[in-house]
C-alpha cells in the first residue's frame, strides 16, 4: 500500500472520528429516564461493534475485490449501512438544533432577549433521535427484506412502425442479477417464479450475471435455465462480466474467466449477442433484436460496436437493442444512423435507494447517470433502464427494490 493512500485512510479514518464524537455528544444526555438512556446507548455502543467487525468482515472476505459474499458478510455489511445513514440524518437534524441555538445565543446577545431554555434544545435532540428511527427501519428493512421484494413494472410501448403481427408482443427484461451477492436461494427462486409468472414471449437479460468470478453463478444455473419463452432467451454482457474488480494471476486467467461465463449463459439457454443481431419472426414478419457488449463513460469498458451489430439491419427495420450502460444511448444510440427504436439498459440499480412515490422520484445516482430508471423518450425513441434484479455493495434496497420489467408492444 501506497504512503498516500495509506495517509487518504488515515484522514478518512479522523473524519469518521469526528463523525462519532459528535453523535456520542449528542446522544449521551438526551433521555433522562434511565432504562431510555441505557437502550439508546447500548444501541450506539452495539454500532460501533458492528462497525469495527465490518472493517475485520471486509479485510477478511474481500481481499481480492468483491465477489462471492455469504448471508454473514452481507448482514455485517447492511447494519454498517444502516447505521451509517441512521447518524448521518441524526448528525443532520443535531446540526440545525446546534446552529439555531447558536443564532438565538447572538441574537440574545444583542438584543438582549432572553437565553433559549436549554430544556427546549434537549427536547428537539429527543424529536432528533425519535425522527433518526425512520431511517433506521427503512434501511433495517430493506437489508432484511427489500432486497428480495422484487417488483413487476408494466409498461405498455406503441409504435407507428411496429409490424402488425407483434402487436401485444410481451418481452420480460431483467438486468443486474449480480449473483455473487445472493444469499437466499429460496428468495431467488420466488423472483424467478415470478419472472416466469408473466407468460413473456421473450425472455432478455441486460448484462452483469455476476459480480466477477463466473463460478458465482453456479448455485443458480437451474433455476435460470428453468425460464422458458417462445422466441428465447437473449443476454448481453456488463462491466461486471469482465472481472475488472479483483486481481488475476495472468491475463489468460480473466479471458478463461469470462469464457466460462459465456458457457454458463449458454447452459443457462441465454443467447449472447456481443455485438451481434438476430431476427425474430412472427408470422411473415420480423423485428430486429439487437446486443452489444458493455460501452459505458470511461473507466468503464467501451466494448460496445454499433456499427459492427447493425452491420446487417435495413434502414426499415424495427429494432430493439440490448446495451447494459444506460449512457450509451445518449452518447451514440441517439445519433447513430439507424433508428433504434427502443433501447434496453441497467447499471444504475437505482443506487438501491431513492424515493420513488407517484409525481416524484430521486435518487442519487441521478448525478451521475440522469437516465437512472424508468421509461425515457426522445423523438419516437425510447430508453428503457432497468433498477437491478441483484444487489452489490450495499446488501439492500431502500425505496428502489428489485425489478422484473414487462414491455408490450403495440402497433400505433
Amino acid at each position: 500500500m501506497t504512503s498516500s493512500r495509506i495517509l487518504t485512510l488515515i484522514i478518512i479514518f479522523v473524519i469518521y472520528g469526528l463523525f462519532e464524537l459528535y453523535v456520542f455528544s449528542g446522544l449521551r444526555y438526551t433521555f433522562k429516564n434511565p432504562l431510555g438512556h441505557k437502550v439508546l446507548m447500548g444501541l450506539y455502543y452495539f454500532s460501533l461493534l458492528v462497525f469495527v467487525i465490518g472493517i475485520i468482515t471486509l479485510f477478511s472476505y474481500f481481499s481480492n475485490g468483491y465477489s462471492q459474499s455469504s448471508w454473514w458478510p452481507n448482514l455485517v455489511i447492511g447494519l454498517n449501512v444502516t447505521f451509517f445513514f441512521t447518524k448521518l440524518f441524526y448528525v443532520l437534524l443535531l446540526l440545525f438544533i446546534d446552529l439555531e441555538s447558536l443564532v438565538s445565543f447572538i441574537a440574545s446577545r444583542f438584543a438582549e432577549q432572553p437565553l433559549p431554555s436549554p430544556q427546549r434544545r434537549k427536547v428537539l435532540k429527543q424529536i432528533g433521535v425519535l425522527a433518526a428511527a425512520l431511517p433506521f427501519s427503512a434501511y433495517l428493512y430493506g437489508v432484511l427484506k427489500g432486497r428480495y421484494d422484487y417488483r413487476i413494472h408494466r409498461l405498455t410501448l406503441k409504435f407507428p412502425d411496429l409490424p402488425t403481427a407483434f402487436n401485444g408482443f410481451k418481452i420480460v427484461q431483467i438486468s443486474d442479477v449480480h449473483s455473487g451477492s445472493f444469499d437466499n436461494y429460496a428468495a431467488v427462486k420466488k423472483g424467478i417464479d415470478k419472472i416466469q409468472q408473466q407468460r413473456p414471449d421473450l425472455i432478455l437479460f441486460t448484462g452483469d450475471m455476476i459480480n466477477n468470478l463466473a463460478e458465482e453463478i453456479e448455485p443458480y444455473i437451474s433455476l435460470f435455465s428453468g425460464l422458458q419463452a417462445p422466441h428465447g432467451k437473449y443476454a448481453v454482457l456488463g462491466n461486471h462480466d469482465y472481472g475488472e474488480y479483483v486481481s488475476w494471476d495472468s491475463p489468460e486467467a480473466k479471458e478463461q474467466n469470462l469464457e466460462k461465463l459465456k458457457g454458463h449463459h449458454q447452459s443457462m439457454g441465454f443467447e449472447l449477442l456481443n455485438n451481434t443481431q438476430v431476427a425474430l419472426k412472427q408470422g411473415n414478419e420480423t423485428i430486429k433484436l439487437v446486443g452489444v457488449e458493455n460501452w459505458g463513460k470511461k473507466p468503464f469498458p467501451q466494448k460496445g460496436d454499433l456499427k459492427k451489430a447493425f452491420a446487417q439491419s435495413q434502414p426499415n427495420d424495427f429494432s430493439i437493442l440490448m446495451s447494459h450502460d444506460p449512457s450509451h444511448w445518449d452518447l451514440q444510440v441517439l445519433d447513430f444512423p439507424q433508428k433504434v427504436h427502443l433501447t434496453l439498459s441497467g447499471h444504475t440499480h437505482g443506487m438501491q435507494m431513492g424515493v420513488e412515490i407517484p409525481g416524484f422520484r430521486w435518487s442519487p445516482v441521478k448525478y451521475r447517470y440522469p437516465r437512472w430508471a424508468g421509461l425515457y423518450q426522445k423523438a419516437e425513441q425510447y430508453l428503457y433502464v432497468n433498477r437491478g434484479f441483484g444487489f452489490i455493495g450495499f446488501p439492500g434496497r431502500v425505496g428502489i427494490w428489485p425489478e422484473i420489467t414487462v414491455i408490450e408492444l403495440q402497433k400505433a
